[in-house]
């Protein structure tokens, strides 16, 4: 049986912890800051959020981890 190939889009976009989590960059940061306001901006650009627990195994799989 061949080997299950890595999901490109999906590994240009996360990226796994050594505790086995899946971070990820939150959306709406790219541009057009000005109109946000501080609360909107400081939300964006906070750590990387943590993929739920029950969308974490299926990610997982399609980065062959």
């Amino acid at each position: 049986m061949p080997k299950q190939k890595t999901h490109k889009g999906l590994r240009k976009r996360v990226r796994v912890t050594a505790s086995g989590k899946v971070k990820f960059k939150r959306s709406g940061a790219g541009h057009l800051m000005s109109c946000k306001n501080a609360k909107r901006r400081r939300g964006i650009s906070s750590s990387p959020a943590v993929m739920q627990k029950c969308d974490t195994p299926r990610a997982l799989v399609m980065l062959c981890e």
